[in-house]
């Protein structure tokens, strides 16, 4: 069982928004990307750009619900991560290259040049914000402001952050352990244990598309990678210049990421940017996913109040 990544023409052949799914290469690396147009706001020469960035482990699919939704109201683009999805690493990358923090926002970076795109507004899911606050930092992208669900940006404490990096780096390091957890994960009752450590509920088509992805070898490569070589000692020290207005949506039930991280953050924010924080009740991990619903209605206060 070797670490072959997803290919297209077979595992993508009824991916979610296909007909949005198009291919680019741009640093070096072959992204996979979704654009949709945007079909409301007649007449408007140019309409905002809605950038979607998924988190650790994931890909485009999380965002099947609220895509749709948004563009209605501006042009949304998303796309897998490197290592993750479709964007497979070019072979005997550095995985610190392309899958540190740093490596991922210049290499998102690159593609929105070759795309020509600056975003309006960001939307950032777990390790997704902090991309996107990276980038903000970097000064590689100027929304005007960007939204993080359940928003992955302080490094861990106490023995877990003493001990979680060097086990993920031998983790990562260990070709046999993606395939082991691939393998692992054709159990339906290790996927439905996956999501339920998530504190969301997905349905029926959420469970099968997250099970195409952890039961591949070369996807669980990515996500173990980017576990391995993820930083936020830099990014937290940075956030006290943070010049783009940050808004948090937190879900009460998320079993990922500390629902009480966001206080903190928003603490070492300069005050006027801490835009708003939002509380989803009863929602895990994956809200956008549960309520994509109530997520647009957040983006589109951000869109309609920019400088609010």
């Amino acid at each position: 069982m070797g670490t072959e990544p997803l290919l297209w023409e077979r595992d993508g052949s009824d991916w979610p928004h296909r007909q949005a799914s198009e291919f680019k290469v741009a640093g070096g690396l072959r992204w996979h990307l979704q654009r949709f147009a945007c079909q409301g706001l007649p007449g408007a020469a140019k309409p905002p750009v809605v950038l979607l960035i998924h988190g650790t482990g994931s890909a485009t699919h999380t965002w099947r619900g609220l895509a749709p939704l948004l563009v209605q109201h501006a042009e949304v683009l998303s796309m897998d991560l490197p290592g993750h999805g479709f964007s497979a690493l070019p072979p005997g990358a550095p995985p610190g290259q392309w899958l540190s923090l740093n490596g991922m926002a210049q290499a998102l970076g690159a593609l929105l040049l070759l795309l020509e795109r600056a975003p309006t507004l960001v939307i950032g899911h777990s390790a997704g914000a902090a991309i996107a606050l990276r980038m903000c930092l970097d000064g590689r992208i100027s929304p005007g402001s960007v939204i993080g669900i359940n928003a992955a940006l302080l490094p861990l404490g106490g023995l877990a952050g003493q001990f979680f990096s060097p086990v993920a780096k031998l983790m990562a390091a260990s070709p046999w352990v993606p395939r082991l957890f691939s393998w692992q994960a054709r159990d339906p009752a290790v996927l439905q244990r996956l999501i339920q450590g998530t504190g969301s509920q997905l349905d029926a088509t959420g469970l099968a598309l997250y099970g195409r992805l952890v039961r591949n070898a070369g996807h669980a490569a990515g996500a173990l990678g980017m576990m391995a070589n993820w930083d936020l000692q830099g990014l937290a020290a940075d956030l006290h210049r943070l010049r783009t207005p940050l808004s948090l949506v937190v879900g009460s039930a998320d079993r990922t990421v500390s629902p009480a991280q966001a206080g903190r953050v928003m603490a070492s924010l300069p005050a006027a940017m801490q835009r708003r924080l939002h509380s989803l009740q009863g929602l895990g991990h994956l809200a956008h996913e549960e309520r994509p619903d109530l997520v647009c209605a957040l983006a589109l206060a951000e869109l309609l109040e920019p400088q609010g």
